[in-house]
């Protein structure tokens, strides 16, 4: 029998926005670099020591990659009152749509965004966050003709050029086999210690977010690492019991549900506030971005 190694010191991450198609379905889904910040800030009063941002066109409300929209909103968290860990995505630039089950070439221009290694992690290397993201591997995402595509060339690239930068990678983890490739990464000195891992749950078509699977994935996490978890949507605030039970961190946000219970639009800091009680109700401290700093060795800047 494996004893229960609850994590006692928690810290949370508000998932701030995200890329989804959520700007029409709830109106507290920041767009706006001033936005996105304010949302990031309001997050960090509610007790998130990190905060992970996407950045959106902000006429549109679409996704973007804009390095002058990711550097506003840098600037705007670095210069806010309160501390927080800025994580920045750095899963964009991956899209792949297929033409149709037909014929899948050419590729569908609506919504596929190729780009080279150095081009996905330029914003990084501009506005030095202290985390960023590295999706761990290629899937089957959601709907339609539409794979997330990260091959282990062009992850291997990525994860040189964050580390050379001096950034902590996310390993996003949305399947065993990204657990299994983020091993090889470490293995080859591409990712350094102390390795930091999302474990991204109910996900179509990664890992469902049973406890089975949810088990699977967090006893392939080597022990020296630090993991959160999450799940999307319906879950999304049952999770955060089950990632500290599990023994990792929390992760809570716009990006993941826009819902605080059964037909309750949620803003961030109220879904913020909810991931707290749920910790301090279990009998867990939450740490704030001092200790998570300490903990991960990460460079302020």
């Amino acid at each position: 029998m494996m004893p229960l190694a609850m994590n006692r010191d928690v810290f949370v991450t508000c998932a701030v926005t995200g890329a989804g198609d959520t700007v029409s379905k709830s109106s507290h889904v920041p767009v706006t670099p001033k936005q996105i910040a304010d949302s990031a800030i309001d997050a960090a009063k509610a007790g998130a020591a990190v905060v992970h941002c996407h950045v959106r066109d902000p006429d549109t409300g679409a996704a973007s990659r804009r390095n002058d929209l990711y550097k506003e909103v840098t600037d705007r968290i670095r210069s806010a009152e309160i501390d927080v860990v800025l994580n920045l995505t750095a899963g964009m630039g991956g899209d792949l749509i297929f033409g149709n089950v037909e014929t899948p070439l050419p590729l569908n221009p609506k919504g596929t965004d190729m780009a080279g290694a150095s081009e996905r992690v330029s914003h990084v290397g501009e506005c030095l966050p202290e985390i960023c993201t590295l999706d761990c591997g290629t899937m089957n995402f959601s709907l339609g003709d539409y794979v997330m595509t990260n091959t282990p060339g062009m992850l291997r690239a990525m994860a040189k050029k964050m580390t050379d930068l001096g950034v902590r990678p996310e390993i996003e983890a949305f399947d065993t086999g990204h657990l299994w490739f983020a091993k090889q990464l470490a293995e080859e000195g591409l990712i350094e210690d102390p390795v930091l891992i999302q474990l991204c749950m109910g996900i179509p078509w990664g890992a469902p977010d049973d406890l089975n699977t949810f088990m699977a994935m967090v006893n392939n996490v080597p022990q020296s690492w630090t993991f959160s978890a999450f799940s999307i949507g319906r879950n999304a605030m049952a999770y955060p019991a089950a990632a500290i039970l599990a023994g990792g961190n929390v992760r809570v946000g716009l990006e993941d549900n826009l819902y605080a219970g059964k037909g309750m639009l949620a803003t961030n800091a109220q879904l913020v506030e909810k991931a707290v009680q749920v910790v301090e109700g279990m009998g867990a401290r939450i740490i704030g971005p001092e200790e998570v700093r300490k903990k991960l060795k990460l460079t302020k800047r």
